[in-house]
């Protein structure tokens, strides 16, 4: 393809984890951020952003969006001189559905099409690019590929034998059961995935860290074939339980639901819950005060463009 001076990229919200899949299982959801680059001939980065997010992130080149591309152009190259970014932002900041990760795949995606490059082809570089500013592949992965992932990351040692090379990531995208219907369960506070990750413990016992492996292989099945089978694939014991101080009305509300027969789990790092309905809906009995009900197809496209 040639190289376009516009493009505009939807990318999708994900909920990582899952349950038991701490950095290794995602699911992309109906929720979008949407961005418009223009290329520019002059240096210069103008930045506008509107909706989640709008007066609290950076208009300048410390956007994350502009980070993205600035590190996707480092692998592709054909960087232009300046540009101009608008962005559209429907997922919730720091709520436990992916926006880091959307801001990511999008600035990537939008990187690689200005480069003249073809996404669908670049894929792999993508994942790396996003997953690598990231950490983990989970979200990155569910928001660039829809559906549901199954992400993981490699540690080489390098041919001279000191130290690893940087991880290299990867991920398998699968459909996902269409008798799934997710409800995100919107948190009217915020969590740092930082703060939340302080909590975990170096190691866990091996009872547990096998119970969660088999819970692990168990959602595999669970989320694309037997949906049955969700309420016992979603049960975790390696970080939920240590995490609850960070969220406990969250926590709570996870029980709530699974005590009413609803398969839950803390969406990513929190402190939004995710419950994985028959129908999208949700018991009337709940007490859901503090928290915003959003119900949400299965995004099953990833990051999609338009160039214009």
């Amino acid at each position: 393809m040639g190289r376009p001076t516009e493009v505009r990229v939807r990318v999708p919200a994900s909920s990582a984890n899952l349950g038991p899949g701490f950095d290794s299982l995602g699911l992309a959801l109906g929720l979008y951020d949407e961005i418009e680059v223009t290329a520019l001939p002059s240096d210069g980065v103008h930045v506008e952003v509107t909706g989640e997010g709008a007066g609290q992130v950076p208009c300048d080149g410390s956007h994350l969006v502009v980070q993205a591309m600035r590190t996707a152009w480092a692998a592709f190259g054909d960087a232009p001189a300046g540009l101009r970014l608008r962005c559209h932002n429907a997922i919730p900041h720091s709520r436990g559905l992916g926006s880091s990760a959307a801001a990511a795949v999008a600035g990537a995606v939008a990187a690689a099409v200005l480069a003249g490059r073809e996404p669908d082809l670049e894929r792999e570089t993508l994942l790396q690019v996003t997953a690598g500013m990231e950490g983990h592949a989970d979200n990155a992965a569910a928001s660039l590929l829809g559906g549901f992932v199954v992400a993981w990351e490699e540690h080489r040692p390098s041919s001279g034998g000191c130290g690893n090379i940087p991880a290299r990531f990867h991920a398998v995208r699968l459909d996902v059961h269409d008798g799934i219907r997710p409800v995100a369960l919107v948190a009217g506070v915020e969590s740092s995935t930082k703060t939340t990750r302080g909590l975990l413990p170096e190691s866990v016992p091996l009872v547990d860290a096998a119970f969660t492996g088999s819970r692990t292989a168990l959602s595999v099945l669970a989320f694309t074939q037997r949906p049955e089978l969700l309420m016992a694939a979603t049960e975790d014991r390696l970080h939920q339980g240590y995490r609850r101080p960070a969220y406990p009305e969250s926590a709570d509300l996870v029980d709530s639901l699974r005590a009413h027969g609803i398969p839950a789990t803390i969406s990513g790092a929190g402190p939004t819950v995710l419950a994985l309905t028959a129908d999208g809906k949700l018991p009337t009995a709940l007490d859901l005060h503090g928290f915003s009900v959003m119900p949400l197809p299965v995004d099953t496209s990833g990051a999609l463009v338009e160039i214009g």
